[in-house]
């Protein structure tokens, strides 16, 4: 597995990364620690969670946003995604060999960000998070508050690297020169969401990053599935139990005529070439100049052998040039 140094933070990441999303809502704890054996027998060693993952926090959501009270999870725990992460790395004697990155749901106040990164220790069941993350920007709280909060995390030692998800170009710039300008710790891994139907870093927050050397982890490769082909413009016909399913905010972020034409060109591709859409979708991202890591999720291991393949195929300049030309 290829390594890549995640911009000035002096942490070394695996080229694709395990994203946890999944763990207690879609797939179950026995599924989730066998795509955990299979990923680190890999070479996969970096580990995405979040305090907002979990079965619970799923059906919370659709109870709460959109009056639904039902099941879709395979299980109602709360945090799940963290909390089997942490059994997992109790059981299988690992820490030492993985990469942790976790986030707290936005920059909040000081008290509540050092009160979350205790709760996200205490699940994940170690002393230090190698990558802790704002998951969101909120602009109603003063930034340097919750960079305050991870000054003293990083001062005792329970934070190796801070850093952020979902900002703005604007955002890590606004970030960065409070650090910079207050001593504050330098936000230095930004998590952003990177696809072909999701193409908005490329025109600044790239090329921040490149001149700023944050360390670029992406997500959704596949668009949470959206690019592997099995959806149609017929919310109706959306399959039970997939993260659209589970999580219909989805269905807003992709089901657009764009996004659509993009899949009817990537089908087409991969008639033409013999190649799966799966692999061609993925292989783009991990071509892309400025992409440290990729996470990717997985029900079953055949997901990870798929990344895999798309990690070492040859992927000719010609289908570069074609996919960054889809629109």
């Amino acid at each position: 597995m290829e390594m890549r140094l995640l911009g000035r933070s002096g942490i070394v990441v695996s080229r694709l990364g395990l994203g946890c999303a999944t763990f207690g809502r879609e797939i179950d704890e026995a599924t989730s620690f066998r795509i955990m054996d299979a990923a680190l027998e890999r070479g996969i060693t970096l580990f995405d969670t979040a305090e907002a993952y979990g079965g619970g926090q799923a059906r919370q959501y659709r109870r709460d946003n959109l009056g639904v009270e039902d099941e879709r999870e395979v299980s109602g725990e709360m945090y799940s995604s963290e909390k089997i992460l942490g059994r997992w790395l109790k059981s299988r004697g690992v820490r030492s060999r993985v990469t942790i990155q976790t986030k707290v749901s936005a920059n909040g106040r000081e008290q509540e960000v050092r009160e979350a990164l205790e709760a996200s220790l205490e699940r994940l069941q170690t002393d230090t998070i190698d990558l802790y993350l704002f998951h969101k920007y909120d602009p109603e709280v003063p930034l340097e508050e919750g960079l305050a909060a991870l000054d003293r995390g990083e001062k005792e030692g329970r934070i190796r690297c801070s850093g952020c998800s979902n900002f703005s170009a604007a955002q890590l710039s606004e970030a960065l020169g409070l650090s910079r300008r207050n001593g504050l710790p330098r936000l230095g891994v930004i998590q952003p969401i990177y696809n072909l139907a999701r193409r908005e870093i490329e025109s600044d927050l790239l090329p921040l990053c490149q001149r700023q050397e944050v360390g670029v982890v992406t997500y959704s490769p596949l668009g949470a599935g959206f690019l592997a082909g099995k959806y149609t413009s017929d919310q109706a016909e959306i399959p039970k139990g997939t993260r659209f399913d589970v999580i219909p905010g989805h269905v807003d972020v992709y089901f657009h005529p764009r996004s659509f034409r993009v899949v009817e060109q990537l089908r087409q591709m991969a008639q033409r070439t013999g190649v799966s859409m799966v692999q061609l979708a993925m292989g783009w991202v991990l071509k892309r100049e400025g992409v440290d890591s990729v996470l990717i999720g997985a029900r079953h291991t055949g997901h990870l052998d798929n990344a895999m393949r798309s990690l070492e195929m040859e992927f000719p300049h010609e289908w570069m040039v074609e996919m960054n030309s889809w629109d």
